[in-house]
């Protein structure tokens, strides 16, 4: 590998700096790849962007995965405080390189500017949540049962329970979000949090957005005075340097945005090894909406031109994307249809993230239109990401028999289904696979039939909206961005929000340890005032 000297060579190159070298980054050493020559491509443009950067092999792999092992110790026993203060040097890190790193995601997704400065907000208000979460401690899982050493017929020892850290987190950024997804995301923050070092496959299609975060993070861990082991960025193919990461003994857990068929190939492959490690891959949706009867016959226009914005918005490339929506045939879903084709039809065309992404897109449209009745199509483009909305429509029994018509396409197309009844509705929604969001549009008279699908929904979905549109994740402590397969991996978990840290962590009983031996959060006193279970009561005594 091709390695500078020293980390501190490497930290008087480029700290501070905001030009790009097309580098990875292996614990603070800034490493040229070997493999094969990728650039990011400027959608909106038509044209590959400079410099260029290449994959990594299985040299890279095992310098990043030595490096994390080597650095969980001392980084595992930072005070919630210490970590708490990384996460925030990360936030700061990244608002002082804003206006290179929005304009350098711009070019590189051809998302608008807008989006962008929204996403490095979002990405830097997780990091800070995380901070927030540390020092409120409730992450730790505290319980203590306190020794019964009178009990009959047998005495009851003395039990304490915390959770630890995993060991180092394999973290595969998305496509779609170059920055809340990606180097910094939530599976990044939360992995931190948690105590964990990490290493991130960045992204293809944005690797010197992906290579200006790495370094604030870099940066970060150098400023924080901790482990340079506790970061790396890698750049390769899913099915050779991703697989390869995956299967790293030194790999403890992995956290995934993308397409099914690349997270059940990871998977399968942390299944497969001599010690199988959690996979939490966020994977397929088409994020059903269903529309009631009373809110299509009192407002059918209006929900129609609202769906087709959450639809058209970022050409459709966000994972709760509205690709379904199921209604009982009714003049109010006449309307609802009329005026979603009207808007589809207004639709410019919008570039798509890259060429591979476009040609994907139309694939997928394709198989759709094979399967089911084109209503409307956007406007053309010009060019070769050129994303065209597009809008379909079915019947309840030609949906529940096809699987093609349940397939995610990843984009601005979206399926709508008619149903006889609201007991085929009802059917629709028990035949739909597992999804991220289920969304519901009810006015007053349609409450009852609501209650009737909510139960159905909760065992669908992660996350039911009544009203609103799928589109928009809010990062907050309720939120949930999961849902059953194939939406994610295990459904018991969130990929955004406060309890996506629970992941990365996992818990240890403490049976008559010496109490100079005791972690502070169990120990006696409550040093850190944290709310504990003691004798199965919530208290900070």
């Amino acid at each position: 590998m091709d390695m500078p000297p020293t980390v501190e060579d490497m930290t008087a190159t480029i700290s501070g700096t905001t030009s790009l070298t097309g580098q990875m980054l292996i614990a603070g050493t800034a490493v040229r790849g070997t493999g094969t020559e990728i650039r990011a491509f400027d959608p909106a443009a038509g044209q590959p962007l400079e410099p260029v950067y290449q994959h990594g092999d299985a040299g890279h792999v095992d310098a990043a995965c030595a490096a994390a092992a080597g650095a969980f110790g001392a980084y595992r026993a930072t005070s919630a405080e210490q970590r708490a203060q990384f996460l925030e040097t990360v936030a700061t890190n990244i608002e002082a390189i804003s206006e290179t790193l929005i304009a350098r995601a711009v070019a590189e997704s051809g998302l608008p500017q807008a989006r962008l400065t929204g996403e490095v907000g979002r990405t830097t208000g997780q990091l800070r949540l995380f901070a927030s979460v540390l020092r409120e401690g409730s992450w730790n899982g505290a319980r203590i049962d306190t020794p019964l050493p009178d009990r009959t017929p047998l005495p009851r020892p003395d039990l304490r329970q915390r959770f630890i850290p995993l060991g180092p987190v394999a973290v595969f950024s998305a496509s779609n979000f170059p920055l809340a997804f990606s180097v910094a995301g939530g599976d990044t923050a939360s992995a931190l949090a948690a105590g964990c070092p990490v290493v991130v496959k960045g992204h293809d299609a944005h690797p010197g957005t992906s290579e200006l975060v790495a370094r604030a993070i870099t940066d970060a861990v150098a400023a924080s005075g901790l482990p340079a082991g506790t970061f790396s960025l890698l750049f390769g193919s899913g099915p050779d340097l991703g697989i390869a990461l995956v299967t790293d003994s030194r790999i403890k857990a992995v956290g995934f945005t993308g397409s099914r068929s690349g997270g059940t190939a990871l998977v399968a492959a942390a299944a497969a090894r001599p010690e199988p490690i959690p996979v939490y891959a966020e994977m397929s949706s088409i994020n059903p909406v269903f529309v009631l009867g009373g809110a299509l016959a009192t407002r059918g226009e209006e929900l129609g031109r609202a769906f087709v914005g959450s639809l058209t918005m970022g050409s459709g490339q966000f994972c709760t994307n509205p690709g379904l929506v199921i209604a009982v045939d009714s003049p109010g879903l006449t309307t609802f249809v009329a005026a979603a084709t009207e808007a589809v039809g207004n639709a410019p065309a919008t570039p798509m993230l890259t060429p591979n992404i476009a040609g994907n897109y139309a694939s997928g449209v394709d198989s759709l239109a094979a399967a089911a009745d084109l209503v409307a199509r956007g406007q053309q483009g010009g060019n070769e990401t050129s994303c065209r909305a597009a809008l379909f429509t079915t019947d309840a029994a030609s949906f529940l028999k096809s699987e093609a018509l349940q397939a995610e396409v990843f984009g601005a197309s979206s399926l709508i289904v008619r149903c006889a009844d609201t007991a085929e509705m009802r059917a629709v929604a028990q035949g739909i696979e597992g999804q991220l969001t289920a969304t519901v549009h009810a006015d007053e008279s349609d409450l009852d039939e609501a209650g009737e699908l909510l139960p159905l929904l909760e065992l669908k979905a992660g996350r039911i909206l009544f009203g609103g549109w799928p589109t928009g994740v809010e990062v907050s402590h309720a939120m949930v961005h999961g849902g059953p397969f194939p939406a994610t991996s295990d459904s018991r978990t969130t990929s955004v929000g406060s309890r996506a840290i629970e992941r990365y962590l996992r818990p240890v009983c403490y049976q008559d340890v010496p109490k100079s031996l005791l972690p502070s959060a169990i120990a006696d006193g409550n040093p850190e005032h944290l709310w504990r279970r003691v004798d199965g009561q919530l208290t900070q005594d």
